[in-house]
């Protein structure tokens, strides 16, 4: 939520702060998580592991954090298009958000399939998992309208989240070696008598 408000301001120097900016963001964001969510069910139901997880943070990371060095470019180069504003803030939206939005997505039914080891426990652990992503969108989206834009401006918030997330990314991998590390470990040991 913190990345799609943060949008708004990457977007309105371009294209204004208009209802279509806004229903174009929101648009492709929700499609972007939509596409997210499927892979992203998809790709755990085929391979449930640390190491993919970490990838899902990285992607999305890396783009966060070169997201300045691109993203003017970017609505420059759809702004020289002559477009109707409707189209040229859908286009940029599509160009700048909707990849991240995706590997975003997707995080949330990997993350289920890594959490939920018994059906047992299924709607404790989603209903969990989604409460804390909400609560975790809700506290996002109020300390970055209310504080962190004054504070420290848009693009480097936008670095910032993307640097979270590669540094979420590594130890993700590391634990992933480490459960590796340790299977490998238990194999080799030789059987006690």
């Amino acid at each position: 939520m913190s990345f799609e408000i943060l949008g708004s301001r990457i977007l309105s120097p371009h294209f204004g702060n208009s209802v279509f900016v806004w229903g174009s963001l929101i648009s492709v964001f929700l499609g972007g998580l939509t596409v997210g969510y499927w892979s992203g069910g998809f790709l755990a139901d085929k391979k449930a592991d640390y190491r993919i997880f970490s990838f899902l943070l990285f992607a999305p990371g890396l783009l966060l954090s070169f997201f300045p060095l691109y993203s003017d470019a970017v609505c420059n180069l759809v702004w020289d298009m002559n477009l109707d504003p409707r189209y040229s803030s859908l286009l940029s939206s599509l160009m700048l958000f909707f990849l991240p939005s995706i590997f975003m997505g997707a995080v949330s039914p990997y993350a289920v399939k890594l959490r939920v080891d018994s059906l047992t426990w299924l709607g404790k652990g989603v209903g969990g998992l989604y409460a804390l992503s909400s609560l975790g969108s809700i506290i996002g989206t109020l300390v970055t309208t209310f504080y962190l834009i004054t504070w420290i401006g848009v693009r480097k918030i936008i670095v910032c989240e993307g640097m979270i997330l590669l540094l979420v990314s590594g130890i993700l991998f590391g634990v992933h070696c480490w459960h590796a590390r340790r299977s490998i470990g238990a194999e080799a040991a030789p059987p006690r008598h």
